[in-house]
């Protein structure tokens, strides 16, 4: 299967180069394909994005959706909602051991959207 798994997040071709080789976003592939490898129902991906060029980012997003309509259970740790909200279903936040949040992430935005922002300048007149 490693072969089918190195293939499919698109290493197949750099399976026999040395990874100390790799640049950040063939890493980030490669670790995404050793939590493929086993076939597991539930995956957890800590910044899968981070280090993937904007067709990586396409592909990363195709992948996990189709792991979703597998059927499987796919959570993705990031800091980047804006990202999120390409590619997830429902946000789950969680703060010092806590359920914070479970809902959708259109929910969670209406629910901790500020209509306002406050500026403080010592030159208000310059900055108005």
């Amino acid at each position: 299967r490693v072969e089918e798994v190195l293939a499919e997040v698109g290493l197949g071709k750099a399976a026999g180069r040395r990874i100390g080789g790799y640049s950040l976003g063939m890493k980030q592939r490669l670790g995404i394909a050793g939590a493929l490898l086993g076939d597991p129902p539930v995956l957890l991906f800590d910044e899968p994005l981070n280090g993937l060029d904007p067709e990586g980012v396409l592909w990363v997003r195709g992948l996990f959706r189709r792991l979703a309509d597998e059927g499987r259970t796919v959570f993705v740790s990031s800091h980047m909602m804006a990202e999120m909200e390409h590619t997830a279903d429902r946000l789950v936040v969680i703060g010092r051991g806590r359920l914070i949040a479970d809902e959708s992430l259109a929910e969670f935005s209406a629910r901790n959207a500020v209509a306002s922002v406050t500026v403080r300048t010592p030159e208000l007149d310059a900055f108005a």
